[in-house]
């Protein structure tokens, strides 16, 4: 209790208003989740002088955690199902067929900042023709590209590669355009230290065909760059929507209600929220009115459950729990997109986070250079050079005309894998530090990661309460088309790393799985017994036209079969796009809050 206590004092300084939630009180609007999307959300709301309650289950990440250090987002995040974090929920899948019954750990965070206090900072944004796809899938073209772009624009403040401080073979090539020079508080650049392997898997890239390319920020993904990274220059420490918006903003009229668990959302006898019912944190229970609306913002896994517990959510699944039904909606909790990946690691001749986890003095002296000089190796993310492609002529050939046909129907300029840079062997993601070989090598990766995925998952309740963590089954890998995909992408990355141009970087064969996996099915094995997620859940709460039955949102993230109620997170996407999905959460959270302050 105590404890708990103090951080509620700590988080008075990083809140324009804390409340320790004894009591009843009303408010304007009531936003569910202090995470990327309603941090956002609540301070824009807030800024117009309304007033604006909060509510996070966790406390501040700065204080419980290591997270705000860019190197330290490896901790959280492994698959093994007794990981433990101080602001992780602990969420874990049911075995996984695609998996070979593996039950994953799957990190989310449990924080005000949400999961953008745990991710790996990536930064980009998705294609045009997958935007214009979102515009058509809700019937509403302010979804664009250029119609969202300033929205993208609203929340970032761009801050160029210090040349002086990277690497000479590091150079980064960025699209100033992409950014205002007056745009929010969320800090967007460049790590001053850049991964030694990361160059080397740039021309590991170039020799499988796949090039340089100016930016991933203007509706392009095709080709490899170092990519921009949610870092602040100033410190070299990550910027959340916590960091940026509750800490940078403070807002007078919002109220922040840490440490408190919604429970229920109320509805009036007209189906129209009135508000949301909390735990608080002592324990007590009390409701949080709102006048005008509640915003669900909790994330692909609670957002959904929230709605099922308060009565919004399929009919069949409410009754089995005794919920009264408010909305038979069957789309809640259904249509779960994510992007799985998996990496072969091998054993090179440059530094790599695998000598940070075998040398304490080591370690001990790159701290003090990251407080001292703001550079090393502890200021870079671990992940900070992406490439992008659609499986090659030559491997898409021997797809089977299914698979062939169900990729045709994304746009061309969606890329069907990511590679991603890791500097450390990778193996199940189990605990990627635990994990690094003691045979003193040093280790990288590549991560080949799905980014046009076939299987759809769900999320389902175990009880009529928010304290029993929803059931989680991503269903990865149950397309055939994605499991052709992945062995594609594995002898991709094979064919890097043995190249030519990557040849004074390796040492000896393939580390893992090794040359001994040749066949289709060894390599499918291979990937099923070691694939992870990328932490990227969407889609549970999906935006859609009014006659998709499966729809939950309208292109306003307004629930629909209710009044005063709206989902503005990644479950609220009709689909994912490629890439990682935290700008377009910021996105997304800006453009709805400008709707809400613009039709007051």
């Amino acid at each position: 209790m105590l404890l708990k206590v103090a951080y509620a004092l700590l988080a008075l300084q990083a809140s324009a208003v804390h409340s320790f939630a004894i009591g009843d009180e009303t408010f304007d609007y009531v936003v569910v989740g202090g995470g990327t999307g309603g941090s956002v959300i609540a301070t824009r709301l807030a800024q117009h002088s309304f007033r604006v309650a909060l509510i996070e289950a966790g406390g501040l990440y700065e204080f419980e955690s290591l997270a705000a250090v860019p190197a330290a987002d490896v901790l959280p995040v492994g698959s093994d199902p007794n990981t433990q974090a101080a602001v992780d929920w602990g969420f874990v899948t049911r075995g996984q067929p695609g998996a070979n019954g593996r039950a994953i750990h799957f990190a989310r965070g449990k924080c005000l900042g949400g999961s953008s206090a745990l991710n790996f900072m990536i930064y980009q944004r998705p294609t045009r023709d997958s935007m214009q796809e979102w515009a058509d899938a809700v019937n509403d073209q302010s979804y664009t590209f250029d119609n969202v772009l300033p929205f993208y624009k609203r929340s970032t403040h761009f801050t160029a590669p210090n040349t002086k401080l990277r690497a000479s073979n590091a150079t980064t090539e960025y699209n100033a355009d992409a950014f205002d020079s007056n745009g929010g508080p969320l800090q967007v650049s460049y790590s001053n230290y850049a991964q030694p392997f990361s160059s080397w898997m740039n021309l590991g890239m170039q020799a499988i065909g796949i090039n340089e390319t100016q930016d991933f920020n203007s509706g392009s993904l095709m080709g490899g760059q170092y990519c921009s990274s949610t870092i602040d220059p100033s410190s070299e420490l990550r910027s959340s929507s916590q960091a940026s918006f509750l800490t940078a903003i403070k807002p007078l009229t919002l109220k922040t209600y840490s440490q408190t668990l919604a429970k229920k959302i109320v509805f009036n006898e007209q189906d129209r929220a009135t508000g949301v019912q909390v735990k608080g944190i002592f324990g007590n229970t009390f409701t949080l009115s709102a006048s005008k609306e509640v915003i669900v913002s909790a994330g692909a896994f609670q957002s959904p459950q929230l709605l099922m517990v308060s009565g919004v959510g399929p009919a069949d699944e409410l009754k089995q729990y005794d919920i009264a039904v408010v909305a038979d909606r069957p789309g809640v909790g259904q249509n779960m997109w994510d992007h799985p990946f998996f990496a072969p690691s091998y054993r090179v001749q440059v530094d790599t986070v695998t000598k940070i986890t075998r040398n304490l003095i080591y370690a001990a002296g790159q701290l003090l250079n990251g407080v001292a000089e703001k550079s090393g190796p502890l200021t870079n993310p671990v992940a900070d050079y992406l490439a992008w492609e659609k499986i090659p002529q030559a491997l898409r050939s021997k797809f089977t005309q299914g698979s062939q046909k169900a990729l045709s129907n994304f746009p061309s300029d969606w890329p069907e894998v990511e590679y991603i840079s890791g500097a450390g062997y990778i193996g199940n993601v189990s605990n990627l530090l635990s994990d690094q070989p003691k045979d003193g090598y040093q280790y990288a990766s590549i991560l080949g990661v799905l980014v046009a995925p076939l299987s759809r998952g769900n999320i389902t309740i175990k009880s009529s309460s928010t304290d029993d963590l929803p059931i989680i089954n991503p269903n990865w890998l149950d397309d055939p088309a994605d499991q052709e995909v992945a062995i594609a992408i594995f002898k991709r990355m094979r064919a890097a790393f043995q190249s030519d141009a990557m040849a004074p970087v390796i040492i000896g064969e393939e580390y893992y799985p090794g040359v001994k996996v040749q066949s289709d099915s060894d390599i499918l094995q291979f990937i099923k017994n070691n694939v992870m997620t990328l932490w990227h859940p969407a889609c549970t709460c999906k935006m859609g036209k009014s006659d998709d039955d499966m729809a939950v949102v309208d292109a306003q993230a307004r629930v629909y079969g209710v009044q005063g109620l709206r989902v503005v997170d990644a479950s609220a996407f009709p689909f994912l796009p490629p890439g990682h999905p935290q700008s377009t959460v910021y996105m997304l959270a800006e453009k709805i809050s400008d709707a809400i302050i613009n039709s007051s």
